[in-house]
């Protein structure tokens, strides 16, 4: 409640007496508050000492004191005061929270709910902040598919200074959506324009991929995806409807309903530049995807401005600019484009500043920032050095902000780190068609010191193979750009007709040779045994028999421009490995490998990957090429849907003896199930085998499909292969999963 009280002595003043004839502010006080300091009143309060009374201000004061929230009610006394007016502002102010409490809730703790809320113990009881926390609650439940849900504050005062608030929870039962109907497209598919939507109607896998869930700001977003996806098509004016949506009767369903005007489709009329003085139209032509004839798209628009701006961000133009003129002609049905261009001044690299960073050494970042002081700014060269200190995998964020010094032409690099644990002690599990179960302990530090050492303990069982494997490297050594790195390994297999025990020790040296290019150089000593070799082995299995030394040098050259190592969906890895045997010891063999791979993007967020090898081996200086060296083709990492060796020569005891060359072709279609889970499928077709001479080939094909899921606890591959072309003793298919490795 709020009032004015005035003295008897005052109230002959005249509603319309001017503001000369108002007596004067003499005296302003303010009492009653306790929380609240007196200065943030003040600060809200117009009527001021020396001003003159005025009711009209006196009123606003009292709305913008109860504006704030604070006070339950607010008056005002007036009293004489050495030839003026004593203003005094009364305040009772609201109780505080004492306490937060939930009462009903059944799917989720109260920690969870605690952490939707803008409430705390200790805040002003204001009624309104109250109502739209319940409103959080509510709108958190509705975002888990609880559309019936219902949270209702319940307040108990403690005292008169205090209150407990508790929400009253009804979570009703889940509800998800059971259809998506769009109406009025005739241009568009629903399927199409449900595609570009991250709303999604329950399907078989919603339990995992929590799809058929309605949230409010994804469906306001989906919205613009729609208009977005018209636009793209030409459809400018493209009208789309508020979301309808209804429960079903046994409230057990959602239905959606969303209207589309499609209007009229246009297409791009003529298209300019202007302004541009450091490339010529042609040059910027070649940059564009927008041209005379095609239909109007205003995200290849968008593209296209980015890719003129990169072009002058190459050449230190840091603060070009493109706002393009657009005009309609309504009655042709096109889109006149110009591309105004503002090319701005050439930039130059000012300081280079890293914070963040406790652990890891100033040199370890600054060895991956392509750019240096006093070089001319290079955006293309800025998102590298971003993607590289990324990928060091040493930190859980890396923020690279450029800071414009206009008046000098500088752009200073502030690199903000923040470090993660790059310690870690891995044990786990896994299962592969080759090696079946196995046990995984692993032991690693990625950044040792801080100076980007990597140290690895790596201990594998399976039912049929050990490795111990110790290893160390060094991506600077001596502060050089050169890597270099020792391994120690103890590996034993049992193949079916013989076990093989292999020691040895590695020493390597590396090199980028330019930004995708990287060189390596190996020497491996290596101390074989074969041993436990069948009765009814075959000769050349027999031969093997015993231990042999291999001393070997293995050079290797790669270009690598894949966006990522772990996810590719662009890039390509091309690799070539040689290994030289013979350098002491008793075994004599070259073996080398050709190795390319290629990512395509293409609609709807898939991925075309072709893959293609050849090897060949062979002995020298009068030796065989060691049965363990030979080539074996079949399982999931070269021909799905053959066994392991089934896809080479065999003995005539029908062993599977692998071959010295091989020749193998990989294709793949890669689609996302469950983008928010990294859930994928695959489908495939596979065409390769080992072989001895180029006239014995025999190219085995196989086909299918899988998933791949980047679950929590490691990659997940599961793929099935179908055999085309059957032989004896081998399956028609064969399903094989991994898990604990990557892709």
């Amino acid at each position: 409640m709020a009032c004015i009280v005035l003295l008897c002595t005052f109230l002959h003043i005249n509603s319309s007496s001017s503001a000369e004839e108002a007596p004067l502010i003499t005296l302003l006080e303010i009492s009653g508050n306790k929380k609240i300091e007196k200065e943030t009143l003040e600060a809200n309060i117009r009527s001021r000492i020396g001003s003159p009374f005025s009711q009209e201000a006196v009123q606003k004061d009292i709305k913008s004191l109860y504006a704030l929230g604070y006070f339950d009610d607010v008056k005002v006394e007036i009293e004489p005061f050495e030839g003026g007016l004593k203003l005094i502002f009364t305040v009772k102010e609201k109780p505080t929270i004492a306490s937060i409490d939930f009462q009903g809730n059944k799917e989720f703790e109260k920690d969870k709910l605690k952490e939707k809320i803008t409430l705390t113990p200790g805040a002003i009881a204001n009624y309104s902040l109250i109502m739209d926390n319940a409103e959080k609650i509510i709108s958190f439940y509705q975002s888990e598919g609880y559309w019936l849900v219902s949270a209702i504050p319940a307040i108990r005062h403690i005292s008169d200074d205090s209150v407990a608030v508790t929400f009253q929870i009804d979570e009703g039962q889940k509800v998800r959506i059971k259809e998506i109907i769009i109406e009025g497209n005739k241009f568009l598919s629903s399927k199409n324009i449900k595609k570009a939507m991250k709303t999604k109607e329950k399907w078989l896998f919603s339990f995992i991929t929590g799809s058929g869930i309605y949230n409010k700001e994804d469906m306001k977003d989906d919205i613009e995806r729609i208009r977005a996806l018209y636009n793209s098509k030409g459809f400018i004016y493209a009208v789309i409807s508020e979301p309808e949506v209804t429960l079903s009767p046994d409230k057990n369903n959602l239905y959606i309903k969303i209207a589309v005007s499609e209007g009229r489709q246009y297409r791009v009329g003529t298209v300019s530049f202007s302004g541009n003085t450091v490339f010529s139209d042609t040059e910027l032509y070649k940059q564009v995807q927008t041209s005379a004839g095609k239909i109007f798209d205003r995200s290849a628009l968008r593209e296209d401005i980015d890719k003129i701006l990169d072009l002058y961000m190459e050449k230190g133009y840091a603060r070009a600019d493109i706002n393009p003129s657009i005009d309609v002609d309504n009655e042709a049905m096109s889109v006149n484009i110009t591309f105004p261009v503002i090319e701005g001044e050439i930039f130059r690299i000012g300081n280079i500043s890293i914070k963040g960073n406790q652990k890891t050494r100033d040199k370890v970042i600054r060895r991956e920032i392509r750019l240096d002081e006093g070089d001319i700014f290079n955006n293309k060269l800025l998102k590298r050095s971003y993607q590289r200190i990324t990928n060091l995998n040493y930190f859980e964020s890396v923020e690279l902000e450029p800071k414009p010094r206009i008046d000098e032409k500088l752009i200073d690099l502030d690199i903000r780190v923040k470090e993660r644990l790059t310690g870690m002690l891995t044990i786990g599990g896994g299962y592969s068609s080759v090696d079946k179960f196995i046990v995984m302990g692993e032991i690693s530090q990625a950044n040792l010191f801080g100076k980007g050492l990597q140290l690895k303990l790596k201990v594998d069982f399976s039912s049929i193979r050990s490795n111990y494997n110790l290893s160390i490297t060094d991506p600077w050594f001596m502060d050089k750009p050169i890597s270099a790195s020792l391994g120690l390994y103890n590996d034993t297999f049992e193949y079916p007709d013989y076990h093989r025990k292999a020691t040895g020790i590695s020493i390597g040296f590396g090199k980028e040779l330019s930004e995708y290019v990287g060189g390596r150089i190996t020497y491996n000593l290596e101390k074989v045994d074969i041993t436990d070799v069948a009765d009814d082995a075959s000769s050349i299995i027999k031969d093997q028999k015993g231990e042999k030394i291999t001393s070997s040098i293995s050079p290797s050259i790669w270009r690598d421009t894949r966006d990522s190592y772990l996810d590719p969906t662009t890039g390509s890895r091309n690799s070539l490995n040689y290994t030289i045997a013979g350098l002491g010891g008793e075994n004599y063999f070259i073996k080398s490998v050709i190795d390319s791979m290629w990512f395509f993007p293409a609609k709807w967020d898939t991925t075309f990957n072709i893959r293609g090898r050849f090897g060949a081996a062979r002995g020298f200086a009068g030796k065989y090429l060691p049965l363990y060296e030979r080539f074996y083709v079949g399982g999931i990492s070269t021909v799905r849907g053959l066994g392991f060796g089934d896809g080479g020569p065999r003995n005539e005891q029908g062993e599977r003896i692998g071959g010295t060359k091989e020749l193998i072709f990989n294709a793949e279609y890669i689609f996302p199930l469950a983008k928010d889970i990294k859930l994928k499928g695959v489908v495939f077709s596979d065409i390769g085998s080992s072989f001895d001479e180029f006239q014995e080939i025999n190219l085995r094909k196989t086909a299918g499909f899988g998933v791949r899921w980047m679950s929590p606890f490691g990659p997940i591959r599961l793929e099935w292969g179908f055999n085309l072309a059957t032989k004896k003793d081998e399956g028609r298919n064969k399903i094989e999963f991994t898990m604990g490795g990557l892709f």
